[in-house]
């Protein structure tokens, strides 16, 4: 009998909330794992892909996954794997990094046999270019008894499925006995044409609404199929605090609920529902904290009416509100005049000047008092007023050297795709521009619904031995897969990480093998 532990989702490197105790949390939970393995001494680890919550792990991240992966290996247990959509890269994957080291194998077309179990790998495949797949793995061996397809991606018959699992098997050129699923966080079991069919589910919480208990599978092979949930002990605790307000309560009541909860050191999730008063979530959250809580979040769910919508908002005329204001300003017959003469819609703006003078020079003369012409209305020689005076601080417009055409200078980033352009001279005085570089930058996902999760992810990527396709197929970009929790969005993240990778896709012309994904 061959007994392998069916993990994936570990998402090392998430810091949910914020919050440095929770990105650890991820790490340990993945430890606690491999450990598992370690003391129960299965033959393999089996990791069904997003290993990493990111494309570009932390060092820190980084090195503690070789850390327990390093254990893993002293403990004379394989660890296979595939490559998910949160850490695809659009080139060498870290899996390879890891298999390189002689910490990992990376699964693919080629079975990888432990025992008498033949693996087989599927990374993550965007939805626009799996049409194109041709699910052409290599022959199984002959000392393999039982036969395994490790894969990830939203399978049916579970929820948000955007892949046919019964086409898959159907079109397969092995006859699998099991399908080792990854990418939602959901643990479920069901079969397809006879084939058992299992998501493991995250190894720690990555969103409000992954509430059951976290874990793995414990998967058997002999004659059949044996596959048992096993949960992961030690993972940080969640106290979910449901609150149905009536007419009459408010804050009060949702404080006295958190004070019946053990919340030291534990993620607390209140969430209001109901009637009751309108309460903001930040006393809320700040009195689980001083209770000792790590992260609070407050969610009110009910559909309170807005204050805004009863806000009556009215406009004075314009034309009466200057009317009062020039009253209480109390101007003289001559003021009055320029005012009416500058608000007078009859009168161009190009004679304004003109006309306000002619009137204020028939209104002095009809008081029998001189009048001065403005000089540029008399045609006489007008000194140039910008032409700088001694003691003036101000330049005037003196003519001044050219001044040479400045260096646009942009760092380069990994996140960056660069073009060389050259920047033309804009005049016969002007040196050429020096060239630029323009960095193109594409935005990230994000996991949980906190970004989003949930990142893009990239159809340039080269799964395990790389994808045949036509490469001159006109390009399209496969939007990111945000659900792989219990419905939610995970990428909180989203708004929060980058996406360096660009989608690919495959004409109707091509095709893509799964052949070639070993």
């Amino acid at each position: 009998m061959t007994r392998v532990i069916h993990t994936g989702d570990t998402h090392i490197g998430y810091q949910q909330y914020n919050s440095p105790e929770r990105r650890t949390d991820f790490l340990s939970a993945f430890r606690a794992v491999t450990e598992d393995a370690s003391d129960d001494d299965v033959d393999a680890v089996i990791h069904a892909g997003d290993l990493f919550h990111d494309r570009r792990p932390g060092l820190v991240d980084l090195q503690g996954t070789i850390d327990v992966l390093r254990s893993l290996d002293q403990s004379g247990i394989p660890f296979l794997a595939i490559v998910g959509n949160h850490e695809t890269k659009r080139d060498a994957q870290w899996l390879d990094l890891f298999a390189d080291l002689g910490l990992a194998t990376r699964l693919g077309r080629d079975p990888v046999v432990v025992d008498d179990v033949a693996f087989y790998g599927l990374d993550y495949v965007p939805e626009s270019r799996r049409d194109a797949l041709t699910y052409d793995f290599a022959p199984v061996p002959d000392e393999a008894s039982s036969t395994a397809l490790v894969a990830h991606g939203l399978f049916e018959p579970f929820a948000h499925a955007t892949w046919d699992t019964e086409a898959v098997l159907d079109e397969s050129s092995v006859d699998f006995d099991a399908v080792l699923l990854g990418d939602n966080h959901a643990p479920g079991t069901e079969t397809v044409t006879d084939t058992w069919v299992t998501y493991c589910g995250s190894t720690e919480r990555a969103s409000a609404a992954e509430r059951d208990a976290r874990g793995y599978n414990l998967v058997s092979f002999e004659d059949d199929v044996s596959i048992r949930r096993r949960a992961i002990s030690g993972t940080r605790e969640f106290v979910f605090v449901d609150v149905e307000l009536a007419a009459d309560e408010g804050a009060d009541r949702v404080r006295e609920r958190l004070s019946q909860h053990d919340v030291d050191g534990a993620v607390v999730i209140v969430t209001i529902e109901g009637d009751g008063e309108p309460i903001s979530p930040a006393p809320i959250e700040e009195y689980a904290l001083d209770r000792g809580a790590l992260v609070a979040r407050a969610n009110d769910r009910r559909d309170l009416p807005d204050e805004a919508d009863e806000l009556q908002v009215s406009f004075a005329d314009p034309d009466a509100a200057v009317t009062d204001r020039l009253r209480d300003l109390d101007l003289s017959p001559g003021a009055l005049t320029i005012d009416a003469t500058v608000r007078d819609d009859t009168v161009a703006d190009s004679t304004v000047r003109e006309t306000v003078e002619r009137r204020v020079r028939d209104a002095l003369h009809a008081d029998g008092l001189d009048f001065t012409e403005h000089p540029s209305i008399g045609g006489a020689d007008v000194e140039d007023s910008s032409s700088p005076t001694e003691g003036d601080d101000t330049e005037g417009d003196s003519p001044q050297e050219p001044t040479p055409a400045a260096t646009s200078e942009h760092a380069d980033s990994p996140n960056e795709r660069d073009h060389d352009g050259d920047n033309p001279s804009t005049s016969a005085e002007t040196p050429a521009a020096a060239e630029s570089d323009d960095g193109v930058e594409t935005a990230d996902d994000s996991v949980d619904g906190e970004r989003a999760d949930e990142t893009a992810v990239s159809s340039d990527i080269e799964p395990a031995g790389g994808i045949s396709e036509d490469r001159d197929a006109a390009p399209e970009r496969e939007p990111d897969s945000d659900v792989d929790t219990d419905g939610e969005p995970d990428r909180v993240a989203a708004a929060e990480e980058e996406v360096d990778s660009d989608d690919g896709g495959s004409g109707d012309d091509s095709q893509v093998s799964i052949g070639d994904f070993a």
